[in-house]
């Protein structure tokens, strides 16, 4: 029976289901090495491992993205839990960056692009809370109501002398 990669909706470079994450490289893995691990599985159109600037090396991960999606899932099906340089690599689909743009590309949108959405999910929370303190109060005098109903019911204790 044949292995299925289930291929995820979203992803990092122009094809989403193309471009893959490459995570738990070793400290001497560059890209023509990653290059090279990855092009058994087919052409590859672009190999990117970002470099922390404050150190000049990478941060343990890359990206390899495929012409094709049908490359990109026989990669992720043989190399995720594989070995390279001594290190389990972990493979799987980019996700889209939140901050440079992901799917939308809202990187060239103003800040204040998402400020509808906001105030409707501000709003709603608001309603919400209020709700919640209504029913509160609602309770409180449920409950006050059944304690004085229940103190009228009760015989009155003798008075001591």
């Amino acid at each position: 029976m044949a292995a299925t990669t289930l291929v995820a909706v979203g992803g990092k470079g122009t094809n989403p289901k193309t471009t893959l994450y490459v995570g738990g490289l070793e400290e001497s893995v560059n890209e023509a090495t990653l290059h090279a691990a990855f092009l058994p599985f087919g052409e590859i159109k672009e190999v990117n491992i970002p470099l922390d600037h404050a150190t000049g090396t990478h941060r343990g991960f890359g990206f390899v993205e495929y012409e094709e999606k049908e490359d990109a899932a026989a990669a992720i099906d043989n190399m995720h839990n594989a070995e390279l340089f001594g290190r389990v690599l972990k493979v799987n689909y980019a996700q889209p960056m939140k901050i440079k743009g992901g799917d939308k590309g809202w990187s060239h949108l103003p800040v204040w692009a998402d400020t509808d959405r906001y105030i409707e999910e501000l709003d709603a929370e608001n309603e919400l809370d209020e709700y919640e303190k209504e029913q509160r109060k609602q309770q409180a005098k449920e409950g006050a109501a059944n304690a004085a109903a229940d103190g009228a019911e009760q015989p009155a204790a003798p008075a001591s002398s």
